[in-house]
C-alpha cells in the first residue's frame, strides 16, 4: 500500500469513534495489529493496540502513545496507522490490563 498518497489526520480527528478498529502497519507494510480504544485524548493519548491476533482469538492489548503512531485516511475513506514497529516488538511490549 501507498501511504504516500494518504491524508494524515488532524488533531480534531484523534478521536476514539474514528480510531477504534484502525488497522496499524508496520514498517515494512505488514499488519500489526489494531486499534481497540484509546485512553484520554489529545496530546496525552494512548492507543491500546491488539496485536498478534488471528480473526480477533488471542491478541495482545498492549498500549502506545497516540503520538507514536502516524494515523492517516487513504482514498476511500478508511482510516489507518503506521508505526517503526514490527509485530514482533510489539508483542514484546507489555500486556495492558484495564
Amino acid at each position: 500500500m501507498d501511504h504516500a498518497t494518504h491524508t494524515r489526520l488532524t488533531p480534531a480527528e484523534l478521536t476514539e469513534s474514528n480510531l477504534v478498529g484502525a488497522t496499524i502497519y508496520g514498517a515494512d507494510d505488514e499488519k500489526v495489529g489494531t486499534i481497540s480504544h484509546l485512553h484520554h485524548d489529545g496530546s496525552t493519548a494512548q492507543a491500546v493496540v491488539d496485536v498478534g491476533s488471528f480473526l480477533g482469538i488471542g491478541a495482545k492489548p498492549v498500549l502506545v502513545s497516540l503520538g507514536e503512531l502516524n494515523m492517516m485516511r487513504d482514498h476511500t475513506g478508511s482510516i489507518h496507522g503506521m508505526t517503526s514497529w514490527t509485530k514482533e516488538q510489539l508483542k514484546n511490549f507489555p500486556e495492558h490490563r484495564h
